[in-house]
């Protein structure tokens, strides 16, 4: 069934904001088994069927939008092909795998009436843009969530942190000259030295789970005609924040350091991190699950209560050409959520 489901999503384009055809898909599929939905624009959630509001509440959540495929793809990245155990498509291996695994891990706890929590379960749009339509939209149209499991693919692997992004645009200054004459100013050897302190800066502070920040300048515009000295240089960073940091702590550090101006896109993109103590990761010990730091950012970042990130699948096969996930990964994924799951609800009954 889990495989079924996704070979019929991977058919569907469903890039981000674009997403109703694969949403449309999902609230039938729960529909068929008899759950009730809730849509709201492409976001899809439902809950447990004896849901009881003096239980905790854990959310399962996972996205089911995708990036534009790699041009590099030799393989129709609409057709769900498998071959050699693989199951091939756009959004198979990100999250689509995930995701169909969290469906049945939810679907396996659907009908208990002896649950010591409730479920919900999302499946969240605009998650590869950070879109504000995704699951930060409708956060408030859940019940009361206690804590979470965010479906990525992780190899199974437990992520306990992740880094947040900030997207950085600079401008820096100079003046227009003729660049045959010694006039003006050249606004891209002004900015040179902001770039140089970019990339070689280290915040001091190091997180245990996380490592360092990492700047990264990636984007560079600036000039207009071989012939003249450019006033203008415009440069993106992009900056991957631990939790040992606040968003607005590194923003201010680099405002002191540079002269070039500097603003930021957003500061809703937080690092995350989860206590060793909470029943998820006490949980995930007990089953020898390996703890991680995560460098890319999830849902996790706009998720506001305690999260891990966990999945089949492996994130360095994410956005890449013929992506694809072995259909063990997915059969291993069900069973990692099921006994993730059950820990945690033996953990409170001993509790």
């Amino acid at each position: 069934m889990s495989v079924r489901l996704l070979k019929e999503l991977i058919a569907i384009p469903s890039f981000s904001r674009e997403e109703d055809k694969t949403a449309s898909v999902l609230e039938a599929f729960f529909q068929q088994q008899d759950v009730p939905t809730q849509r709201k624009g492409n976001n899809i959630w439902v809950r447990s069927k004896f849901f009881d509001s003096s239980r905790q509440t854990i959310l399962l959540n996972s996205h089911h939008d995708t990036v534009r495929p790699n041009p590099a793809y030799t393989r129709d990245p609409f057709s769900p092909d498998v071959a050699e155990g693989k199951l091939y498509g756009l959004g198979s291996n990100d999250a689509g795998g995930p995701l169909v695994a969290l469906i049945a891990a939810f679907l396996h706890f659907y009908n208990r009436h002896d649950l010591k929590f409730n479920l919900v379960f999302s499946a969240s749009a605009e998650e590869e843009i950070s879109g504000v339509n995704g699951i930060e939209g409708i956060w408030d149209e859940l019940p009361k969530i206690d804590f979470a499991i965010v479906g990525e693919p992780t190899r199974n692997d437990m992520a306990v942190a992740e880094k947040g992004l900030m997207v950085l645009d600079c401008v820096s200054y100079g003046i227009a000259g003729h660049a045959a004459r010694e006039e003006g100013i050249n606004a891209i050897y002004q900015a040179l030295n902001d770039i140089e302190w970019f990339r070689n800066y280290q915040f001091p502070r190091i997180s245990p789970d996380l490592g360092k920040i990492k700047m990264s300048v990636t984007v560079i515009q600036a000039g207009h005609a071989h012939n003249q000295v450019p006033a203008e240089c415009k440069f993106t960073v992009d900056v991957r924040v631990t939790d040992v940091y606040s968003l607005e702590e590194v923003l201010d550090a680099v405002q002191r350091n540079i002269s070039s101006k500097v603003t930021a896109r957003s500061l809703r993109l937080r690092p995350s991190g989860i206590s060793r103590e909470h029943p998820l990761v006490k949980s995930g010990k007990r089953l020898n699950m390996k703890l991680y730091g995560s460098p890319t950012t999830s849902d996790q970042a706009v998720i506001p209560v305690p999260s891990i990130k966990i999945g089949p699948g492996d994130s360095a096969r994410s956005h890449t050409a013929d992506e694809f996930i072995y259909l063990r990964e997915i059969r291993d994924g069900i069973d990692c959520y099921i006994r993730l799951l059950e820990e945690i609800g033996n953990h409170k009954a001993e509790s």
